[in-house]
């Protein structure tokens, strides 16, 4: 083990079978094929024809007609640019709601655009539809068509140079094995356990990985499965970037690659389809929405579900790179499992004992607390980028007082205190500056120190 001494091919879901099933991608049968170069080699098609949404067109249908409710008078551009769909997809759908008595006609805007509105008859359809699914927003794409797409996309991507790693961890002190260790993490997209004590860069390193993944990735807003919604879009976990074409399907949003991190708050649950009263749709789970990029399970152990019921429900996804979700009618999906996922612990590996679950680990990595020259080394660089500049001498005082004192050193304390001094020198009014003197009121005040009780009157 390495040690840091530095700081789907899917088939047609038939609603008769409780699981839907697919034949697993693998090299020998159904893999992606490699794509030719192009400068958006992996953007969907703009789908010209209503059957090209391979979607229900009962359930578009629906969705235009709770989209019309939205509005007292709407337009066919309007339905068309919520739905990310063309306007002659939307004008026909809008057509077919008029045609059935659904809404009217109040004029005409231009050519294939009309304005309506709801009828009383359609005011009904749209709560009989919402007791089933509320969702308002782009029209989805096909669980098969995610799937492919996803897959296709990751399993070519450009490989990891060690150029963009030395860019991705340049914040960081790093020692050479460990730097090539998260290489070979990055470029392979296997796991990754991280353990040590804390406050010595799990998470610093976990975050930095998600630099290196190549490439930015198409990701649909949502995806429909027999009539119901799972949404995937999620502007606090995904970070949108401009195509180079205008020609795509407006369903799809290119993203960077998304880094995903959580914590204590993880359960059992959150890694399925959860749907609330309220909104009658699902919200894709994090591992989905982690697809393509970095998922970061932060302080394992501390969740609020067993570590072990965790690492059990991660065997089948880390092994065969597909993850199984139920929808509320008890079926069963299959999606694509493809990021790169970073067990953080304080745990070591002996603690977890779980053999089935570590053999599965792509790789493993201790981290340990800093020695004093790479503390002096993490000082200083921090210290440099906030503007400031070290005594040797005064930083080798440091170094003596943790010794005196019996205290281990740990990478995140050099960032802690320098900013305690910062915000010192702030509220005196001062030049910022490293001293003996500063440097003691930012070590009080963040290890803790005596003070007497104040006098009372």
């Amino acid at each position: 083990m390495n040690a840091v001494q530095d700081a789907v091919l899917l088939g047609t879901p038939r609603t008769d079978d409780p699981v839907c099933k697919v034949t697993p991608l693998s090299v020998e049968k159904g893999a992606p094929k490699p794509v030719t170069e192009a400068k958006e080699p992996f953007a969907p098609p703009f789908p010209e024809k209503l059957e090209e949404l391979d979607v229900s067109p009962a359930f578009l249908i629906g969705l235009v007609l709770r989209t019309v409710s939205l509005e007292s008078e709407c337009t066919t551009a309007s339905i068309a640019q919520r739905l990310r769909i063309g306007i002659l997809i939307a004008d026909a759908l809008l057509e077919r709601l008029y045609r059935d008595k659904w809404i009217e006609k109040k004029g005409v805007v231009g050519l294939h655009n009309h304005r309506y509105t709801m009828l009383e008859r359609g005011w009904q359809e749209v709560g009989r539809l919402n007791e089933f699914c509320s969702y308002i927003g782009p029209a989805p794409v096909s669980l098969q068509a995610y799937s492919e797409i996803t897959v296709l996309q990751i399993r070519n991507r450009p490989p990891v140079t060690p150029l963009a790693l030395e860019r991705a961890l340049a914040h960081l002190v790093l020692a050479a094995d460990v730097k090539q260790t998260l290489g070979m993490v990055a470029s392979s997209g296997r796991s990754l356990f991280l353990n040590g004590p804390s406050g010595n860069g799990k998470t610093a390193m976990a975050c930095a990985l998600a630099n290196t993944v190549p490439g930015d990735l198409w990701i649909p807003y949502a995806i429909e499965v027999d009539g119901q919604i799972i949404r995937v879009f999620d502007s606090h976990n995904h970070v949108c970037v401009k195509p180079e074409t205008e020609d795509y399907d407006r369903r799809w949003v290119k993203v960077r690659p998304p880094l995903v991190v959580v914590g204590g708050e993880l359960t059992i649950e959150t890694l399925d389809l959860l749907v609330s009263p309220n909104q009658r749709f699902y919200e894709a789970p994090l591992q989905v929405k982690a697809n393509g990029g970095v998922l970061i399970v932060d302080d394992l152990g501390r969740q609020r579900c067993s570590y072990k019921e965790l690492l059990n429900r991660w065997i089948i996804p880390l092994e065969h790179r597909v993850d199984y979700l139920t929808l509320g009618t008890g079926k069963k999906i299959q999606v694509p499992f493809e990021q790169i996922v970073i067990f953080a612990t304080n745990l070591s590996p002996a603690d977890i004992a779980d053999d089935a679950f570590m053999r599965r680990m792509g790789y493993r990595l201790e981290v340990v607390p800093p020695t004093p020259n790479v503390y002096a080394e993490i000082f200083t660089c921090y210290a440099r980028s906030r503007g400031l500049n070290v005594d040797p001498h005064v930083l080798g005082r440091l170094l003596e007082r943790y010794a005196a004192e019996g205290r281990q050193p740990r990478a995140c304390e050099p960032r802690d205190l320098i900013e305690r001094v910062i915000d010192l020198c702030k509220f005196r009014r001062e030049a910022l500056r490293l001293t003996d003197e500063t440097l003691n009121v930012a070590w009080n005040s963040y290890f803790g120190a005596a003070v007497c009780a104040p006098a009372r009157t």
